[in-house]
């Protein structure tokens, strides 16, 4: 999220006078009906699985799955989840140069087993087994997010900006529900 600035067209015709400043937004989604549960905004150099915890101190009800990123494979994520649900799955792709843990061989964990299929069946198996895919909806609830409020922050101060995107989380979630068709499978 670009914080307010200068439109695209006066820094295309004067330049800019100062750095652009940038912010993180983190959003959790319901995978069930599309919708941000939590959001959540930070500084440009804060790390991503730091604010797992935070985020999901937001959520009352227990989660089934917790779907994220590459970035999310680190052990303080697996321990935030494991304290706001402990049988909750943690899918999160372990990265290119991911080693078991020390005690896989007799008690692996879920990264372990992510791990393991990975090496007998490879990524887009593991992609499709665990239902990674899923996280899609995450896309596309930014993608609806950057072509409704735009990629810009309008206000200056903290307060404001997050009340900004709370107003936009409830827009958005309200488009949602009024333009989202129920479908049936008949066949």
């Amino acid at each position: 999220m670009k914080l307010c600035g200068p439109g695209e067209w006066l820094v295309e015709k004067h330049g800019t006078q100062r750095c652009r400043a940038w912010k993180k937004l983190h959003v959790g989604v319901d995978a069930a009906s599309g919708r941000i549960v939590v959001a959540t905004l930070t500084d440009h150099d804060v790390d991503f699985a730091s604010q797992v915890g935070p985020l999901l101190a937001q959520i009352e009800e227990p989660l089934a799955a917790f779907v994220a990123d590459g970035a999310y494979d680190q052990i303080g994520v697996t321990e935030a989840v494991a304290a706001h649900t402990p049988d909750a799955a943690v899918i999160v792709p372990p990265r290119s140069t991911a080693v078991p843990s020390a005690h896989a061989a007799t008690n692996p964990m879920q990264r372990d087993r992510h791990l393991q299929h990975i090496t007998e069946h490879g990524r887009m198996a593991w992609q499709t087994s665990s239902r990674y895919n899923i996280r899609a909806l995450v896309e596309a609830a930014f993608s609806r997010w950057k072509r409704v409020v735009g990629d810009a922050l309008r206000i200056r101060t903290e307060d404001r900006r997050n009340t900004e995107i709370a107003i936009a989380v409830r827009v958005l979630n309200r488009m949602l529900d009024l333009g989202r068709p129920d479908s049936v499978r008949v066949a």
